[in-house]
């Protein structure tokens, strides 16, 4: 991975976890859902111009010539026609909205990012008009700025060259909102090209005000592709234009390029934010009636439990719980202990708490609800530590808990990377065994942790060098790297 990425993705991340992430999207991003681009949307008005649509870079004017010729309802129409189908998300917007931001700002007409929230179970409040800023939908999770209309209201959306030359007057509270948030937010800019005058006089003022102080924002420009050019002349003038533009947007607005050779690389760097992000979530899975396989004292084994979770969380982990028996209060202890140690005492900043639910709910058996249940909130971490693991049968019997292996399961299928404390016995013994004897199917990537993952299994193993080899993994896996 380039040094530009691993910055990128470094620092977009600690924008995630500092809760000021922006994305700001462009038409690039809905290409691949089945939407035209702007040259295909207007190849069409462009040939009753008598134009040729690939040699029109100013695609505003275009449409203003057309517009002073034809009116603004055809425009309108290609608008409707062209965006109101149905399109599919695509899998970059549904990792932008697994993402726990709060902003997007789009030039878009089409619904997919605000579809692409609902489909993640978040409730978007989306701004369209000013009038939209006066009233706040309640309990949003995210603000969903349209700042140049939408495809229901095509007639009143930004197209042509005079509307961008009024948006400011017509549009001062999507201006000042977006500078707000430029100033504290760090943006993420998809699939735009930054040819819109309106964001570059946004931009403009920013720079005035801050002149080298302002934020660092971050963008991807598809590399001038040699391969894709026949004429030579052609291709240096395009790689020096593109060199030019990324130097200016870095110099002026401290918007800096990456440069990728394929648009997959997008989404592969946005996977690598996701898994990385998801990283600093742990599940502490596990139930326990009984402690005997790892102590014979049972004030031990809760401490254990109590110190795991404490260092966990020192460790600036967020610990997810479904608060199992013999293990849940443990684990909550464990985590007040460090909280209320700091001066930092919002809880919800170190705990996931996931109570199982005890009845049965429309018409969904207990375990049908279970099995949801658990895929819902396994799919918000990244790893999943597995301890203990023991429950009592209907005769009284201490039998391994299914439940703890259904959890190992899911996690695997989701592809979290699964940690089972062999020394704790039980049902996580049983797994430790599995991952620990086909370890390079489960770690491939990190050989070395192997040494790591054999010394939890042995309960004669001092208890805080087990704790210690758990936070080593767990923080190799969080770096992303071997």
């Amino acid at each position: 991975m380039s040094t530009e990425k691993e910055v990128l993705i470094r620092e977009f991340l600690k924008a995630l976890h500092e809760d000021n992430a922006a994305i700001f999207a462009g038409a690039g991003l809905s290409i691949d859902s089945g939407y035209v681009d702007w040259k295909t949307l207007l190849a069409e008005i462009a040939e009753e111009l008598h134009l040729d649509i690939n040699k029109e870079n100013d695609l505003i004017s275009l449409s203003q010539y057309f517009c002073n010729n034809n009116g603004r309802q055809r425009l309108s129409q290609l608008i409707i026609e062209n965006f109101s189908a149905e399109a599919r998300i695509t899998e970059n917007h549904r990792l932008l909205a697994k993402l726990p931001i709060a902003t997007y700002w789009t030039t878009n007409y089409d619904r997919l990012i605000e579809t692409a929230l609902k489909d993640a179970g978040k409730n978007p409040d989306v701004k369209i008009k000013k009038a939209d800023f006066s009233v706040l939908k309640p309990k949003r999770d995210a603000v969903v700025y349209k700042m140049h209309g939408d495809v229901e209201s095509a007639n009143e959306t930004v197209l042509i060259k005079d509307e961008y030359e009024m948006f400011h007057e017509n549009n001062k509270v999507f201006s000042t909102a977006l500078q707000g948030d430029l100033l504290s937010k760090t943006f993420l800019f998809i699939g735009y090209s930054f040819e819109d005058p309106d964001l570059e006089y946004i931009l403009s003022r920013i720079r005035v005000l801050l002149g080298d102080d302002g934020r660092n924002h971050y963008c991807f420009f598809r590399k001038i592709n040699k391969d894709k050019y026949e004429d030579e002349e052609k291709f240096r003038y395009d790689s020096i234009k593109q060199e030019l533009k990324c130097a200016d947007l870095e110099r002026r607005y401290r918007i800096k390029a990456v440069l990728v050779d394929e648009y997959s690389e997008i989404t592969d760097t946005l996977k690598v934010i996701y898994q990385r992000y998801s990283m600093s979530k742990v599940l502490l899975s596990g139930s326990a009636d009984e402690y005997k396989q790892f102590s014979t004292d049972e004030r031990k084994a809760q401490l254990f439990i109590h110190t795991l979770s404490r260092r966990i969380v020192e460790s600036e982990f967020k610990i997810a719980s479904g608060f199992g028996l013999g293990v849940g209060s443990a684990v909550i202890n464990g985590a007040l202990d460090y909280v209320f140690s700091t001066n930092k005492r919002n809880l919800d900043n170190y705990l996931i708490l996931r109570p199982f639910p005890q009845f049965a709910t429309n018409g969904v058996d207990i375990p049908q609800l279970w099995d949801k249940y658990r895929r819902n909130f396994i799919s918000e971490v990244g790893c999943a530590i597995f301890i203990f693991g023991n429950k009592r049968d209907n005769e009284g019997t201490i039998v391994d808990a299914d439940g703890v292996k259904k959890e190992f399961d899911i996690a695997v299928e989701q592809g979290v990377r699964v940690i089972p404390i062999g020394a704790t016995g039980y049902m996580s013994k049983t797994l430790w065994d599995e991952v620990v004897h086909n370890f390079d199917t489960y770690y491939p990537d990190f050989p070395q942790l192997k040494t790591d993952f054999e010394f939890i299994g042995n309960a004669d193993e001092d208890h805080g060098q087990i704790i210690s080899r758990v936070l080593k993994i767990i923080n190799t896996l969080k770096k992303g790297r071997n």
